[in-house]
């Protein structure tokens, strides 16, 4: 299996994480100061809080992406080794984050790093479970699970359009997409799921499955991986 990422995105993303992190840490710091210290400055205090809690939000976003150790590149490139040698993946290359081009079709990955119970319910992603660390960091800043399968989609349907510019007009329909929890603490209730969901633990055996059923053709995948980087 071939491997190509975005390591210079990948480089910067992770230091606005750590930066991010840091400056919210102190923006709340004097927040607190402000709250303790002067409290006739009281306004300014909830103002800061406020910009504090937000840049916290945007820190975790970008740290949970490109900072955490193992990143989810990471682990999807450990999950996922053995695959045949025409299998590629892409991170961080093509509109969807995680891109998988192989004899197994093509596949967009989206890891999700939660721990607890999750399940699909009356058309929504719920999260229970996880312990009181899972509650603590969803109180404060911590991302919840949101519509994993709606951005899924989302991918899907801009990596589609991106293949189509790059291939002169060509469609490709057989743009297939599964989430993925990187979390050994999780347990995973996908009876009703619109689109498959499993642990990471179990990627490359499904996608070893996928290689059995129909797929597109080795001249299309040939042409795909053609319209795309090679390093």
């Amino acid at each position: 299996m071939k491997i190509i990422r975005n390591e210079k995105l990948i480089k910067r993303n992770g230091r606005i994480g750590q930066y991010t992190s840091l400056g919210a840490l102190a923006v709340l710091g004097i927040g607190m100061y402000i709250s303790f210290q002067k409290p006739d400055l009281f306004f300014y205090s909830i103002g800061a809080l406020i910009i504090g809690f937000m840049m916290t939000q945007v820190g975790m976003y970008f740290t949970n992406r490109w900072g955490r150790t193992p990143r989810p590149d990471e682990q999807l490139d450990a999950s996922l080794k053995g695959l045949p040698g025409d299998t590629i993946l892409y991170h961080y290359i093509t509109p969807a984050s995680h891109l998988l081009v192989g004899p197994a079709g093509i596949w967009v990955l989206l890891p999700l790093h939660q721990r607890g119970k999750v399940a699909y319910y009356k058309n929504r992603w719920r999260l229970s479970g996880g312990g009181f660390m899972q509650t603590y960091m969803t109180i404060f800043g911590q991302e919840g699970i949101g519509h994993p399968s709606l951005e899924l989609e989302n991918q899907i349907n801009a990596l589609k359009k991106y293949l189509a510019k790059k291939m002169n007009g060509d469609e490709i329909h057989e743009v297939k997409g599964v989430l993925v929890f990187t979390s050994d603490q999780i347990e995973i209730d996908d009876t009703d799921a619109p689109v498959p969901v499993l642990q990471i633990k179990k990627l490359k055996e499904f996608m070893r499955q996928k290689t059995k059923e129909p797929s597109l053709g080795s001249l299309m995948l040939q042409k795909i991986t053609s319209a795309l980087p090679q390093e």
